[in-house]
């Protein structure tokens, strides 16, 4: 009896464990906001614009130490034979000399045309720039995941079109095979049913590559592996209809507020007349700190080395003051070149600006067309619905031909297509205007 039960317990185990493993081995079902976050944290192109917003941390710091003095130690160890000067002594001796030299030097700017403030000033905005199209790289992954999954869901519910169609004509097909053999149709008929029915099979097979192709596409910006299982979130079918009740130039006014691309050409015109700034400071004079503390030994001294390191101990301190009187029209060419920069850069502002005024029109007369398509394709779709089971009642009873059943399916397939991209549309660009605008895209 204990046997039993051992057995008994061990074959209940051994179910749950492999339910428990079917579970986990379950693919996970990603919803738009998942795919949005984890793209942001995963992306490759994301990521590079981060490691450059690195680098522009590390420039900025870089230039902030500049204003700090430079240490540098030195030691030489030297052999002379022969007349020479002794390099401690300054002695003009004819001898075998051993020397050592030991000595630390340092040097601050003190003045450099304002060219170091400038620098930290200009590399500051860098970084601020950097943040920018780091934020701009991220819109631009969210706005490529928003269409790619709304592909998906397009072409996912493109496959429950194809098998609904493929499944009626294959119930078509065997009333046409009853009919023939009864003798109440031509041969012509019932074959016409059975072309239909390989169209459909043949279209179920798109529809499923289709929507294969756009989840490779979603794994590619999400950077998941291609082996990885992957299914998407369905979306509610209450939201099949957005209303449009948005003013177009309100529309502009916060997407040039709050697109980044926007508020780093303006930046990129403040750094271009920091480095006009910086190139200006080529026509000042440098003043320099410099400072140095040294000692040697000799072997021509009879004292120890100890002892001549402390006695030929010595320190400096001095000024070192450059002029710039002639570097070959460097700096001035430097000016001339800044100075168009920045001309360059505010055409690059209206170019950026124009651009988003571009995207947020072109997204809004899309948004408004696509709304109007939506409501005449649902129109048309329960027309066109209607007329396929009208025109299915009348095969049934004989009073229809094969043609005209295939032409009904057809007319009421093409309805059903052009809803579901009246609707995918209706969503991505209502979903890309307020997205523009700042504000959360969600399904």
């Amino acid at each position: 009896m204990k046997l039993y039960i051992l057995m008994a317990s061990f074959l209940v185990a051994q179910i749950a464990f492999a339910q428990e493993a079917d579970t986990s081995s379950a693919p996970k079902v990603w919803s738009l906001q998942d795919c949005i976050s984890y793209a942001i944290e995963n992306n490759i192109t994301v990521k590079d614009a981060t490691l450059s917003k690195n680098i522009s941390e590390v420039d900025y710091s870089k230039a902030k130490s500049s204003r700090l003095p430079n240490l540098f130690g030195s030691a030489s160890q030297g052999f002379s034979n022969g007349t020479t000067i002794d390099p401690i002594t300054s002695d003009y001796v004819s001898d075998q000399i051993h020397n050592t030299n030991l000595g630390v030097n340092s040097s601050v700017t003190l003045f450099q045309g304002n060219q170091i403030n400038n620098q930290i000033q200009q590399n500051k905005l860098l970084l601020e720039q950097s943040s920018l199209l780091e934020e701009e790289a991220k819109n631009s992954i969210v706005i490529s995941i928003l269409e790619t999954y709304l592909q998906t869901l397009y072409s996912k519910e493109g496959i429950t079109i194809a098998e609904n169609n493929l499944e009626a004509s294959e119930k078509e097909v065997l009333r046409a095979k009853s009919r023939l053999d009864a003798g109440s149709i031509a041969l012509s008929d019932y074959t016409e049913a059975q072309s239909q029915a390989a169209t459909n099979k043949y279209q179920l097979i798109a529809a499923k590559n289709d929507y294969a192709q756009h989840i490779i596409t979603l794994k590619q910006l999400l950077e998941l592996s291609p082996l990885e299982t992957m299914e998407i979130e369905t979306m509610a079918e209450n939201s099949d209809l957005i209303n449009l009740e948005l003013n177009k130039e309100i529309i502009y006014s916060n997407a040039l507020a709050y697109l980044p691309e926007v508020e780093a050409s303006q930046t990129n015109i403040a750094i271009n007349e920091k480095e006009l700034d910086i190139a200006k400071g080529g026509y000042l004079p440098t003043l320099s700190l410099v400072g140095s503390l040294g000692t040697g030994y000799t072997s021509l001294n009879d004292n120890t080395f100890g002892d001549q390191l402390d006695v030929n101990f010595n320190q400096k301190l001095g000024l070192s003051l450059s002029i710039p009187i002639f570097n070959r029209n460097q700096t001035k060419a430097a000016v001339k070149t800044a100075a168009i920069n920045i001309e360059r850069a505010q055409l690059q502002k209206q170019s950026v600006e124009k651009e988003v005024i571009k995207k947020v029109e072109t997204a809004y007369e899309n948004a408004v067309s696509s709304q109007e398509q939506l409501i005449a394709a649902q129109a048309s779709l329960e027309a066109a619905e209607q007329s396929y089971k009208l025109a299915q009642k009348k095969y049934e009873l004989g009073a229809l031909s094969t043609t005209d059943l295939v032409i009904s399916q057809n007319t009421y397939t093409n309805a059903q297509q052009n809803y579901l991209q009246a609707k995918y549309l209706n969503i991505l660009y209502h979903q890309l205007l307020q997205f523009y605008q700042g504000n959360e895209i969600k399904l």
